[in-house]
């Protein structure tokens, strides 16, 4: 199992979780972040720490492209392993569902 960044996420970009990663598998794009799922170690300390829930299990997301995405965009974008403020408009976004259309797969400038 390993865990997973899903559109809860998006255009939010709460960077809680990566403070807390002990292997620094968080990578971060232009508005969501990734887990890199062949780095995670699957300790779930990240999972409570994202204020909009947006860190799932793997098995909670089988059936979407989370994960895949997820793996795609950990092998483009920088490691992250410190924590920044969210995006701007972080608290209109963090209650809209169904943003994966959003996901802007470049790096942040």
């Amino acid at each position: 199992m390993t865990y997973v960044v899903t559109d809860a996420c998006v255009n939010c970009k709460y960077t809680d979780c990566v403070e807390v990663c002990p292997v620094d598998c968080f990578y971060e794009g232009a508005n969501m972040l990734a887990i890199h799922p062949d780095e995670c170690i699957d300790c779930g300390v990240c999972e409570p720490e994202c204020p909009v829930d947006a860190i799932r299990p793997d098995t909670e997301v089988a059936d979407s492209p989370w994960l895949a995405l997820n793996a795609r965009m950990a092998a483009i974008w920088p490691n992250l392993n410190t924590r920044k403020d969210p995006m701007p408009a972080h608290d209109h976004w963090a209650g809209v569902a169904d943003k994966i259309a959003l996901v802007c797969e470049t790096a942040p400038s």
